[in-house]
């Protein structure tokens, strides 16, 4: 990978010289020991929306769904947002649509295996919510987004990154043309076991190119990022491939700007279970099959991962896990990604 253009200090300055911002979400006096799996969504200019697990730690019975709003300059502080059940909660995902409003999906289960997927709706830029309710009544393993959220392709129709972990891990994506009210499942996307190790590929990050050309990346147990593409709206999917991305088998997030830029959060570790950091943010612009390096946002030792990552009204916002202590909020105006 090409050498990083800013290092991590010389890019906050022009950041904050720029009129942007980086904020922890909430400080030390928080209601969970422990945090993770971040998200992010943007309802109105201005407004952002953010939502994680937390609790004691990762699977125990108290986690559950926390949410904060951004408004006036500032976050509000945390709420036990949903908590169906005395099981874990897991990966929260927020995702606006224009037209629809602003949903939140996660997973609830004590066991990745056989987790549930519910959703939540608001119509009032997260002042107030609907009830949760289960994505797919009966489900066992996993439909909806999985750790990515959906993207809205050029049909109307929303696509969502998913994966199960029954055994081996098998990713796939769910299609529904109907605003989310039901939904259709591809098949699984078919991986080589002997040039993917391990259990498979998980947590795919989608974007679409053209009408109806759609593209995933993957975090995979191989050391490298994988890739799939699809031609006809995610409904069919070429076999993963390798590609000679590094991934440490942790989460990655993709943008697709507007002028077709693709923007990249991950760990540049070529390692299976390597360390999560340090946490790069990259550019395409060749469609990700290269990526040029732009900084460095964590190289301190810890825990930065889990990272999500949407467009703004003034550029892009971004978050992640930080030590699972924290979540971390950059908001980076747009003249920083010129």
């Amino acid at each position: 990978m090409p050498e990083t253009t800013y290092d991590t200090h010389a890019f906050t300055q022009r950041l904050l010289e720029a009129g942007g911002r980086v904020d922890f979400v909430f400080g030390d006096d928080r209601p969970f020991a422990q945090c993770h799996a971040s998200t992010l969504t943007e309802p109105a200019p201005g407004v952002l929306l953010a939502a994680w697990f937390g609790g004691t730690a990762e699977k125990d019975p108290d986690v559950g769904i926390w949410f904060s709003r951004f408004a006036d300059g500032a976050w509000a502080p945390p709420t036990l947002l949903a908590k169906v059940d005395e099981t874990a909660h897991w990966n929260p995902v927020l995702f606006t649509d224009p037209e629809a409003g602003t949903y939140l999906f996660f997973k609830v289960g004590p066991e990745i295996s056989h987790w549930q997927t519910y959703w939540m709706k608001t119509s009032d830029d997260g002042l107030t919510w609907t009830k949760p309710v289960e994505l797919v009544p009966g489900d066992k393993g996993g439909r909806g987004p999985v750790k990515n959220k959906p993207i809205i392709l050029s049909d109307g129709a929303w696509l969502a990154p998913a994966s199960t972990e029954l055994g081996e891990w098998k990713p796939f994506v769910d299609r529904s043309e109907d605003k989310g009210k039901t939904w259709t499942r591809s098949d699984d996307f078919a991986i080589d076991r002997d040039e993917v190790p391990g259990r498979g590929a998980i947590q795919p990050t989608l974007w679409e190119s053209s009408p109806g050309h759609v593209h995933a990346l993957l975090r995979t147990t191989a050391g490298w990022t994988g890739r799939a593409d699809s031609t006809d709206g995610g409904r069919t999917w070429s076999p993963m491939r390798l590609t000679d991305l590094p991934n440490n088998n942790s989460s990655l997030d993709v943008l697709k700007l507007d002028d077709g830029r693709l923007l990249l959060l991950y760990n540049p570790i070529p390692r299976n279970w390597g360390p999560r950091t340090p946490l790069n943010l990259a550019v395409s612009t060749d469609n990700g099959e290269t990526w040029t390096d732009l900084v460095s946002l964590e190289t301190e030792e810890g825990e930065y991962s889990y990272p999500d990552i949407v467009e703004t009204a003034d550029g892009i916002a971004l978050c992640y896990t930080w030590r699972r202590e924290r979540v971390r909020c950059w908001q980076i105006p747009a003249e920083l990604l010129e």
